[in-house]
């Protein structure tokens, strides 16, 4: 029988079996891919409620299995790049280009920020989410640090501490029905210039037809 990817996204052969036990590192890789379904509008509220109650106390590897057999296979990786989320990354520069995170980067866990006088972008409409919260530890001085948010994504800055900057918070369109797929949460200190927290800018064509730049799909 050929390799198949199995629904907890990883590769599995014939010797796999739905009665063996699941490990804790099953029922995460099952949550991890069950959040990104919601985020990508495969799955309701309810339906991922339901599904990330079951995924947590699954004790077989059949039972993670029967949450996923609806999910396209590419679901089952992460985003589909192959990479995997880090618990922690850390950013350090000074006086240099501007420092982005952009396309189908991976949200890691914690997200350190020590930045002179660099602009800073996190985009996160096409990033892989694979944890619930992202915590970022700011040192930053100058410049402008912005987020670029979408459905599902909110951002906590109540842990930061602005000295001479000043805040831009402007949220698209509000869906009740959208689960919130990562709660971004900000702490430390941002010293001179800007917080900028927004969704993704229309092209052209988007504004010509007065679409969102980001649609929800499903949700």
């Amino acid at each position: 029988m050929s390799e198949e990817i199995s629904p907890t996204g990883e590769h599995s052969g014939s010797g796999s079996s739905p009665e063996l036990r699941a490990s804790h590192a099953d029922r995460d890789r099952v949550v991890d891919v069950l959040r990104i379904a919601a985020g990508d509008g495969l799955l309701t509220v309810d339906e991922l409620d339901e599904r990330l109650e079951v995924a947590l106390s699954a004790r077989t590897l059949g039972e993670l299995a029967t949450l996923t057999a609806d999910l396209p296979p590419t679901v089952a990786t992460v985003g589909g790049t192959g990479a995997e989320a880090k618990d922690m990354v850390r950013i350090e520069q000074v006086f240099s280009g501007a420092v982005e995170r952009v396309g189908h980067w991976v949200v890691p866990r914690q997200l350190e920020l020590a930045v002179t006088y660099c602009e800073v972008t996190l985009d996160f409409t096409e990033a892989v989410i694979t944890y619930d919260t992202l915590r970022i530890d700011v040192a930053m001085m100058g410049k402008t640090l912005t987020l670029v948010t979408k459905p599902g994504i909110v951002v906590d800055m109540d842990g930061l501490q602005l000295l001479h900057s000043k805040v831009k918070y402007r949220q698209g369109p509000a869906n009740p029905d959208t689960p919130v797929i990562l709660r971004v949460e900000l702490v430390g200190q941002k010293a001179h210039g800007h917080v900028v927290v927004r969704p993704a800018r229309r092209t052209f064509g988007q504004w010509l037809l007065r679409r969102p730049a980001f649609r929800s799909r499903g949700v």
